[in-house]
């Protein structure tokens, strides 16, 4: 057992190794806070044996921009409608929107994609981040609802019925009591979601397309750090800059799952 799970380790830090690596050798303070360059700006300065000037600020500043849309609607949604599946869980509603749940969460990421496509692409004439926050606000939901579920089915079942006890509505004791008791787990998940969606492409390249430059209006393309990751893999002049956006998408993901690891800890039930 202590050797298959060593070996289970293996591919982990071959993966951290090689884009550490090949990636700090980019990851100067220019490269997060400038724009992409030009395929042109990129062959004069590998011709004149100069570093690419540029970098994937566009991508940073489209991706936090996503998220943040993308969680203000997705998780309010997705926290109340895990305390109802866990409340109400032996009603017919509640089996239907658990299954429908795992249904979504199953889903592949590219279906998702064409459907905001056609739900919101071609109503508003073009790519937006607007389309981009819905792909990713529908891939983030399934997984707070899975998530909140657990852990308000976690709770003693003498919270609630002591908030009720005490004179309080249904509505108060989720709100008061329910919410705040499981809110390490709850937080854990929302980070895991987010953590899981924000390296994403393809729904964002059906939705968001990409920008050149940092672009701060919603209903215009937007750019993201997994799109200039693909941008540069298919960009023979670009792809230097490849490892080091890899660094920097994964050192976010890393930070957000270090993050759920110390409020689940903080916050045991």
């Amino acid at each position: 057992m202590v050797v298959l799970a060593a070996l289970m380790s293996v591919p982990l830090l071959a993966i951290l190794g090689k884009v550490a690596v090949e990636g700090v050798k980019n990851l100067t303070p220019q490269f997060l806070f400038q724009s992409t360059p030009t395929t042109y700006q990129a062959l004069i300065a590998t011709t004149s044996g100069t570093a690419i000037p540029g970098g994937i600020a566009n991508g940073i500043v489209g991706t936090l921009l996503m998220l943040v849309m993308a969680s203000i609607a997705a998780i309010p949604v997705g926290i109340f409608s895990g305390v109802f599946l866990a409340e109400r869980h032996d009603t017919i509603f509640a089996k239907v929107a658990s299954y429908m749940t795992d249904i979504l969460q199953g889903t592949p990421s590219i279906i998702l994609g064409i459907i905001v496509y056609a739900w919101i692409v071609i109503p508003m004439r073009g790519y937006s981040a607007i389309a981009g926050t819905v792909a990713l606000g529908i891939m983030m939901l399934p997984l707070i609802v899975r998530s909140t579920e657990e852990a308000v089915k976690m709770l003693p079942s003498s919270y609630n019925e002591a908030a009720l006890a005490l004179g309080g509505s249904h509505f108060l004791t989720v709100c008061k009591v329910i919410i705040p008791s499981a809110f390490g787990q709850i937080f854990t998940g929302t980070l895991l979601a987010v953590s899981r969606i924000i390296g994403e492409t393809v729904p964002l390249m059906f939705t968001a397309l990409g920008c050149a430059v940092v672009q701060w209006n919603i209903a215009r393309p937007m750019s993201g750090v997994p799109l200039l990751i693909w941008q540069f893999f298919n960009n023979p002049t670009l792809q230097p800059l490849l490892w080091s956006a890899s660094l920097v998408l994964l050192i976010i993901v890393l930070l957000l799952n270090v993050s759920s690891k110390i409020v689940a800890n903080k916050w045991k039930i």
